[in-house]
């Protein structure tokens, strides 16, 4: 009877121990199960720079340049601006009459492209020669149509630097975020949170690199080609204007005539 009873005895102390345990377990189990139910909190724009690491700071410098230098040649790159349309058309009028003192004050006091390859040209105009010297003209133009194309081309290819160097900061990027991974591998630590650190840096600049060369080439492309457009069109006008000057054409003076025969000033 003696034994029966201290059986009960162990088993009611057995089982208070055990409500006990659970008693001091289901605060902490219902912690876990809430913070489990709550939905991480999304990142911020500023919480995905700086999970890049120190490589973000260049990579955000590449970004800032490519606009800057787009819009810059957004600006510059423009058939207006490079070939004011009314400025050509009265160059023209005085190519007509062979006025080449008054065509040469209006190029040197509104200075563009366009200008500064007629009054380079103009600065050759000899009427006692073949032609009014018309071979030395065509010449001075072209140097000069290509040093103006060449100060502009520099800009343009700023945004080729950019497209170049911006995905390889965010290959050096990937290399180092995963470095840092293995590095934790290689001190025995191999739960996710411990690799997330390398893994989410590599990701981001990554992206990041991509984020900028993609539209840094694309404008690359598309100024390059438009400066080129522009370009062959003002040494079309030129030309034709020299021939004018020249006496190898010859117009009736109309302004439709003077039309047709290539006036394609730039939008």
């Amino acid at each position: 009877m003696k034994t029966t009873r201290m059986k009960q005895k162990k088993l009611l102390a057995t089982a208070c121990l055990a409500l006990a345990v659970l008693g001091c377990a289901a605060p902490l189990l219902a912690q876990d199960e809430a913070a489990a139910a709550k939905p991480p909190k999304d990142k911020t724009l500023m919480d995905l720079f700086n999970s890049g690491g120190a490589l973000m700071w260049p990579l955000l410098g590449c970004s800032i340049g490519t606009a800057a230098v787009g819009i810059y040649c957004f600006l510059q790159i423009q058939g207006r601006k490079m070939m004011p349309p009314a400025q050509v058309e009265a160059v023209g009028q005085y190519m007509q009459v062979r006025d080449a003192s008054s065509a040469y004050s209006l190029c040197h006091s509104q200075p563009n492209v366009f200008a500064n390859t007629m009054a380079a040209a103009l600065l050759k105009v000899n009427f006692e020669r073949d032609l009014a010297n018309k071979i030395s003209m065509e010449q001075a133009a072209g140097e000069t149509l290509a040093n103006e194309e060449t100060k502009i081309n520099i800009w343009v290819n700023y945004l080729n630097v950019f497209a170049t160097i911006g995905p390889m900061l965010g290959l050096l990027g990937t290399v180092t975020g995963m470095i840092a991974s293995f590095d934790q591998l290689a001190a025995g630590k191999s739960e996710p949170s411990d690799l997330a650190g390398g893994i989410g840096e590599a990701m981001t600049t990554t992206a990041a690199g991509l984020l900028v060369g993609i539209p840094a080439m694309f404008l690359y492309f598309y100024f390059r080609n438009l400066l080129q457009v522009h370009v062959a069109n003002i040494q079309k006008r030129v030309t034709f204007m020299l021939d004018l000057l020249s006496g190898e054409i010859k117009l009736s003076g109309s302004s439709a005539e003077y039309e047709q025969h290539g006036q394609e000033a730039a939008e």
